[in-house]
């Protein structure tokens, strides 16, 4: 099984101000935010992590530093889990945005969604980067990695409903806050997503087990009928 943790980079002057950031180069993380990152930073100190993987967006980069502090890691950088290409909507306040005719299909039916203007993308083609980003990574991490993954609002979301099975018209139903920690484990027939949008629950689940002889092939791909007895208290 290879496990994701999916970070969203903590909050940003933007943020703050109601702008949708897009690509905009120079967009860094206000004082809450880098308070946030530090705290998460903390939290996840425990859990051995076979890479961090970020968005290249200096706000995303601002946040995995913060996770790998004290670790003998390099930052790994993929363009894949960039934000959003927003086209001309990039810089706009969220105030304006509401009243543009395509808010409207962004919230109903945001697998249609295409921004406007040059270097606009679909949100659909979004996703398809994202868990393709996702999914090669953990093809090359192996099957016992825990990774990181730092990425945007939006491309988590769309990695959580592709990871739920949730046609990405409803991936508006899923939050994702400021340097909330979201994460899948991914097994040989479906992932499992074990938590959504945690800004402060304990990490020790994530710690891998020592390792046990092999199972029989398949086996952790089975969902636990009953629901299980939860993660094993250390």
């Amino acid at each position: 099984m290879t496990t994701v943790i999916l970070l969203r980079h903590g909050r940003t002057t933007a943020n703050a101000g109601g702008v949708l950031a897009g690509w905009t180069p120079g967009v860094e993380l206000d004082e809450t935010g880098q308070a946030q990152v530090a705290a998460v930073g903390r939290r996840l100190a425990p859990v051995p992590l076979a890479a961090v993987v970020s968005s290249p967006l200096d706000r995303c980069r601002q946040t995995a530093g913060a996770v790998l502090a004290g670790r003998e890691l390099e930052l790994q950088t993929d363009e894949r889990l960039g934000e959003a290409r927003y086209g001309d909507w990039t810089g706009r306040p969220l105030k304006e945005l509401v009243r543009d005719p395509m808010w409207k299909v962004v919230q109903q039916h945001p697998s249609a969604a295409v921004f406007p203007g040059d270097g606009g993308e679909g949100l659909a083609q979004t996703q398809a980067r994202a868990v393709a980003a996702v999914r090669e990574w953990n093809a090359r991490l192996g099957p016992d990695a825990v990774w990181l993954a730092c990425s945007h609002g939006d491309v988590i979301k769309a990695v959580l409903a592709d990871a739920l099975g949730l046609h990405l018209d409803g991936f508006q139903r899923i939050v994702v806050d400021p340097a909330s920690i979201s994460v899948v484990t991914y097994t040989e027939t479906r992932p499992f997503v074990v938590r959504v949008n945690d800004t402060g629950g304990d990490v020790a689940a994530l710690i891998p087990p020592k390792k046990r002889p092999r199972r029989r092939r398949g086996r952790d791909s089975d969902a636990v009928v009953g629901g299980g007895a939860g993660a094993a208290v250390p």
